[in-house]
Formats: structure tokens, sequence, C-alpha cells
């Protein structure tokens, strides 16, 4: 692989796993009150690990920890996350909002690398499905989410050699 195609993967990598591990937002929603917001029992820290499928056919580990600060509100979220894997490893930042009707929006930087790019999606009780996109790359995932558990699925929708990044994340 050529430096720049290891760059854009990294920057894929950093951004997809950052967005879906935001996206996890979803906490219980039938034990969320209203004035809650959807990122509303989100707040603290979190940790999991999961894998990565790329075109060669092999699967590579990976671990991530986020903290997230969430307002009275519930309405936005800032996030910190760190993942590393065996290949690589990548610090995110992230701010979305999410309106009354659940559709979120914001935006990532890949903190090392001064990449950034855009998400949008929509949310309903338990799950999410979003965008990302950036210089690139684009994806899309889904995230299930079950008390303090979310699932996370990742898939490219441009060439790169990532086919698929599987995540779970608990609340610490």
């Amino acid at each position: 692989m050529t430096p720049s195609r290891r760059i854009s993967t990294r920057a894929w990598l950093a951004a997809t796993a950052g967005v879906a591990l935001f996206a996890g937002f979803g906490m219980n929603a039938d034990a969320q009150s209203a004035k809650e917001g959807p990122f509303g029992g989100l707040s603290g820290a979190w940790s999991g690990t999961g894998t990565i499928a790329v075109s060669n056919g092999s699967n590579e580990r990976i671990r991530c920890r986020a903290n997230y600060s969430v307002p009275p509100s519930g309405e936005a979220l800032h996030q910190e996350l760190r993942c590393a894997s065996d290949s690589y490893k990548f610090e995110v930042n992230s701010n979305v909002v999410a309106d009354a009707g659940g559709q979120l929006s914001g935006t990532w930087t890949e903190t090392t690398r001064q990449v950034t790019g855009a998400v949008t999606g929509q949310v309903t009780p338990g799950q999410i499905s979003t965008s990302v996109n950036g210089t690139g790359f684009s994806a899309t995932l889904s995230v299930s989410t079950k008390g303090s558990k979310q699932a996370v699925s990742i898939h490219p929708t441009g060439g790169t050699e990532v086919k698929a990044i599987e995540i779970e994340m608990r609340k610490s």
C-alpha cells in the first residue's frame, strides 16, 4: 500500500470509528425522559473492542476508549475517541447535535492527521443510521443500542481496503 493510500485508509477508519461510537446515543430510549434529549445517558467513559475486516480477507482486532460530554439539555455531544489496532492508531474529536425530529448533524476531526468531515443521519429509539463523509471516502453505519451496550456496524461506500468495522462498546 502506498503511503498516501495508507493515510487515506487511516483517515477513513478514524472518521467512521469516531462517528460510530458517538452515534450510539440512542441509550435505551424508554428509560429516558424527553428533557434528557437524545444524548442523555451517554455522558462519561466508554470502552470496547471489535474487528476491522479488510479486502484481502484478513481481520484485525481494534480497541477503543471514548469520553463523552453532554450538556444538561442532552441535545448536543462532544466526543473524544482513541482507538488502536496492530496497524492503526487514531484520535477523533466529534461534535454533533440532534433536532426534535431525530435528524442529526455534526463534524469530526482526526487530530493526529488533521482530517475533517461531516456526519448526517437519523435516530429512532435504539437505532441510528448515519452517513459519514470526508475527503476521499464515505461510509454508512448502523448503531443498535440497548441499555449500556452499543453494537456498531460500519461499511464503506467508496473504494477503500476496509470492508467493514464491527465494534461493541460498554459504558464504564
